[in-house]
């Protein structure tokens, strides 16, 4: 019978490996290992309107791609071995000139384009290396239901742009970081146990939620700290009027300033933006000296903000 339990144990090993493994459509390789080279060959080849999931895995390796994901290519998921290893960058800015002489502008500065719905992404840098040369946008996500696990985007100003009105986004254990207005835009975004780090002086977000919607960014259990001057951050200004904008749970570091918020010279944005704060702790967590038009949120209210709740119905699943 003790011959057996070794047997037994290994047979028990074997499954679960079995169980774990991930089968990949798509294999993505600088070194010809894979089915393709580059991202956007793979991108390319992913069926039109597929309803099941194409999982392409990405090797380890600095692809330097202007990435567009098209709306006919739904439920694709970028899958790399570790965020510090698979890096998809470029360096595009808005003051750029594109081929006939114009200014690219900011949405045209972006490394990668998401328009396809059910996009996810796990284990992945995304980043604009264009440096503190004015807005050079990371990744603008058009797309509905995207979620991104253990991601990191890199930038400078206007880093993250969350743009599709509609657009209902999840980003779970990632790493932002930027100056001006770095996460900034239109959609829906859950962000959940994220790391925020804030360079040089300005502000986390610039929400422009359409008015009429219910939520704008949400920030729960996340750290906001990074390796500006103390004081130096705003949690957010109103890029449109109507912004929405939510911190709840999270460590408010000594970057923040103490006013919390600001209402980019324009008064008006008083009456409409919804800056709402609750449960926080850290150093830049005090709200005794918050512009008296931020919410100071009640635990009932805090109860509005479920995952549920704030991406209207859907629950994001990276499996």
């Amino acid at each position: 019978m003790k011959k057996l339990i070794p047997l037994l144990s290994l047979l028990l090993i074997l499954s679960s490996l079995c169980m774990a493994q991930v089968n990949y459509d798509f294999k993505v390789a600088k070194d010809g290992s894979g089915n393709f080279k580059t991202v956007q060959e793979a991108i390319n080849a992913v069926p039109d309107m597929r309803a099941n999931r194409t999982r392409i895995l990405i090797k380890p390796g600095v692809y330097k791609e202007k990435l567009t994901l098209p709306p006919t290519k739904t439920n694709v998921s970028f899958i790399g071995e570790d965020a510090l290893k698979t890096v998809l960058t470029y360096d595009d800015y808005a003051s750029k000139k594109n081929f006939f002489g114009e200014n690219m502008g900011t949405s045209g500065s972006s490394a990668f384009f998401i328009y396809g719905d059910g996009f996810t992404a796990e284990n992945i840098t995304f980043e604009n290396s264009a440096g503190p040369v004015g807005q050079a946008v990371a990744v603008r996500i058009d797309g509905d239901k995207a979620g991104f696990w253990n991601c990191r985007f890199l930038g400078f100003q206007d880093t993250l742009y969350p743009h599709g009105e509609n657009s209902r986004q999840y980003y779970k254990n990632c790493y932002i970081e930027g100056t001006v207005d770095f996460i900034f835009g239109f959609s829906t975004a859950l962000f959940e146990n994220c790391t925020i780090y804030c360079k040089d002086s300005g502000y986390v977000t610039a929400a422009s939620t359409p008015q009429g919607h219910a939520y704008g960014f949400v920030f729960r259990d996340c750290k906001i700290t990074g390796s500006a001057a103390d004081a130096s951050f705003c949690l957010g200004r109103p890029w449109r009027p109507y912004a929405k904008v939510a911190y709840l749970s999270c460590e408010l570091g000594r970057v923040i300033n103490p006013k919390g918020w600001d209402n980019w010279g324009n008064t008006k944005n008083e009456l409409t933006a919804t800056y709402s704060e609750y449960n926080n702790t850290g150093a830049g967590a005090a709200t005794g000296q918050r512009v008296s038009w931020s919410k100071r949120m009640t635990a009932e209210d805090a109860q509005l903000y479920t995952t549920e709740k704030v991406l209207g119905g859907w629950l994001p699943d990276n499996k």
